[in-house]
């Protein structure tokens, strides 16, 4: 796919078809409305578009010369093309195929008017599902559509995030035409222990930041090389495990215990939620124990697969296509064992290494069906919506973090000249209280519920509980030798293990929780820098709800206003999710802040430009990212002596207590 697009010729083909962001937004917004029934009448412009666009017919308003276009288009002439009102998954490969064929065609468009035309006309004509994905995804990396945010994906698939008792009342509020609001709990009872940390897995921010890494750092995908990729992939879930183990500390719970191939997976999951069409999705009982699965793989292929990423890490290099060898024992290695686990597009050697994570899903997704028995459609960990819902994809990346320590582990230790910064001393550090507590949401379920012209429309809304923090802010008190530009990462780790016994720095280092990366400018002399949570750059508000978006947009294209929403990327942790649930007696944990030197930024303004802020786990789209050394730097490596780093002046590390109040 050639994606590779001048953004100055498109900006100036943007202005050129009067295509202000109001109007981008809007055309955005309808054609997530409602995808499982016709374009309404009164979106007149795409209504006509979805009619009497051929996009055959606009082949010279694509930087490919229409490649992409007659090869859709001949697919869905012959009837190739899956289905309507059928399930999507991104990990069949045919529908994968099939979405990344609309992808091609969107970010090939030259301007706005073509893409729009495209979109409509494809929006009746494909899987509702393989439109939803490509959608996203072209306007998560078009250069058009800079601006234009991106709706929650809660609000326009609500199945994909909501129990199935739920949406029954939704639609029973619909026939009746009675408005409702229904209130959502979490999947299984008191009985099962994980239901105490289903709030995790399940929060609606937290699968969305899992949907929408995945749409920033595709797999597939073939567009420019993105920078240290496979590095992110490693880090973006190292630290939801490392989140998803303290809140089971919280919660008196073990830390999660990795997968192995040849035990059974102890925890079952029955999810109770459905398909928009297509059924249930499956249930799977406890201790049950793995088999191959038809089609995908067998579980000696995992096996083999996990031995050879291994071998690699022992060996101390990865085998190229040609033969030659890369070395992995350094800084980069991660990067490289990240794309070839996955497996992305840039795995060093994708026939050899395979593809341990995507196949894993596929197989933990099948394992109620594995041999299509009863022709039940894809699990959870078959959708990165729905994944973080099951216990065992905590385990799953468990298994995987492991091997990637594996490699961290290989790398010598830092020296003190290493971490040492001789310039700033943090003489103390004054953290507000810290204090979870749980709170109503409600959000949109109507795009949950068929319509069409002349039928009135039902507001229907669930409710669910979801985690939140008291704000909370934290005064760095430090000296500085003199004036200059430096680097601030603060991490919160847990203090004691699941016994109460005290973890050793060795130990905990990889538990460590990375809240902020920042850069600031220090003045000579003592001072007193104060940073509020809110400022985090892993981390990004909620987002603007469906109706809001709609509402705000609508108007500023009815009164020729100029669109200000104040809404960046949708790929973050949740703002709410910074700090781990505590308990009442208070989570005891390490507050650390470590000071470097600010020539560990790539780019020039960090100390002013946030980025979005939410660059700690998702990067720079389009951009490197932002912090030279490696992610999770310096806890990364070994720590064999801890009083190398405990006796740094640029290092302060403090017991804190986050507590959890019901009120």
């Amino acid at each position: 796919m050639k994606w590779a697009v001048v953004a100055a010729v498109l900006l100036v083909a943007a202005v050129a078809e009067g295509a202000d962001l109001a109007h981008r937004q809007q055309a955005v917004n309808r054609l997530l409305y409602k995808i499982y029934s016709p374009i309404p009448s009164a979106f007149a412009k795409l209504k006509e578009h979805a009619t009497t666009f051929n996009p055959r017919d606009h082949i010279s308003h694509c930087n490919d010369g229409g490649n992409s276009v007659n090869h859709l288009m001949d697919e869905i002439e012959a009837n190739r093309v899956l289905e309507q009102k059928h399930w999507f998954s991104l990990f069949n490969e045919r529908q994968r195929e099939e979405a990344l064929m609309m992808v091609d065609v969107l970010l090939n468009c030259m301007d706005f008017e073509t893409f729009q035309g495209n979109a409509a006309y494809f929006r009746e004509h494909m899987n509702e599902g393989e439109f939803v994905y490509a959608i996203y995804v072209a306007v998560t990396h078009s250069e058009l559509m800079q601006g234009v945010v991106l709706p929650p994906m809660y609000e326009v698939t609500p199945h994909m995030f909501t129990n199935s008792e739920v949406i029954d009342k939704a639609y029973t509020a619909k026939m009746t035409q009675t408005a409702g609001e229904f209130y959502m709990s979490f999947t299984g009872s008191k009985k099962n222990p994980e239901q105490r940390v289903a709030y995790f897995g399940e929060d609606i921010g937290m699968n969305s930041h899992h949907v929408h890494w995945h749409m920033d750092y595709p797999f597939w995908w073939h567009g420019q090389e993105i920078d240290r990729k496979g590095e992110l992939f490693f880090w973006a879930h190292h630290q939801l495990t490392a989140r998803f183990d303290a809140e089971r500390l919280s919660n008196h719970l073990s830390p999660v215990d990795e997968l192995y191939w040849d035990r059974p997976i102890k925890e079952g999951f029955a999810p109770h939620t459905s398909y928009k069409y297509g059924g249930e999705f499956p249930t799977r009982p406890d201790n049950k124990n793995f088999e191959d699965v038809n089609g995908v793989a067998r579980i000696r292929d995992m096996k083999i697969m996990e031995s050879r990423i291994r071998d690699a890490i022992a060996h101390g290099y990865a085998d190229n296509t040609d033969g030659t060898h890369l070395d992995i024992n350094n800084d980069e290695g991660i990067n490289v064992l990240g794309a070839a686990i996955e497996s992305s597009t840039s795995s060093i050697h994708p026939s050899y290494y395979g593809a341990l994570h995507n196949q894993a899903h596929r197989v933990l997704g099948q394992q109620a069906d594995p041999h299509g028995k009863f022709n039940m459609p894809p699990g959870v960990m078959e959708h990165f919506e729905t994944a973080t819902r099951d216990p065992s994809f905590f385990r799953l990346h468990k298994y995987m973090d492991n091997i990637f320590k594996e490699q961290k582990d290989k790398l010598p230790p830092y020296t003190t000249d290493d971490l040492k910064y001789d310039n700033v001393e943090i003489k103390s550090v004054d953290v507000d209280e810290l204090s979870t507590f749980f709170e109503d949401f409600k959000f949109d379920l109507r795009n949950a519920l068929d319509t069409s012209d002349g039928v009135g429309d039902v507001t229907v809304y669930a409710h669910v509980p979801r985690l939140n923090h008291k704000p909370f802010g934290y005064n760095i008190n430090y000296h500085a030798k003199s004036a200059e530009r430096v680097t601030v990462r603060v991490y919160l780790t847990p203090k004691y293990d699941e016994n109460g016994v005290q973890r050793e720095m060795e130990v905990g280092r990889w538990h460590a929780i990375l809240l902020d990366t920042f850069w600031v400018d220090v003045e000579a002399g003592d001072h007193v820098y104060h940073r509020d949570a809110s400022q985090s750059n892993v981390a990004i508000p909620d987002r603007i709800s469906f109706e809001e978006l709609i509402k705000e947009t609508d108007e500023a294209v009815a009164n020729n206003e100029e669109l200000s929403l104040n809404s960046g990327r949708s790929c973050g942790h949740p703002q709410r999710l910074l700090l781990p649930k505590g308990n009442e007696e208070g989570l005891a944990c390490w507050f650390t802040v470590y000071v470097t030197s600010g020539g560990d930024g790539v780019h020039d303004d960090l100390q002013t430009n946030d980025y979005g802020s939410n660059h700690g786990y998702c990067g720079i789209q389009g951009a490197k990212y932002p912090d030279k050394r490696p992610m999770g730097f310096p806890y990364e490596r070994r720590i064999p002596n801890k009083f190398l780093v405990l006796g740094l002046p640029n290092h302060h590390s403090q017991e804190v207590n986050v507590y959890h109040k019901e009120e």
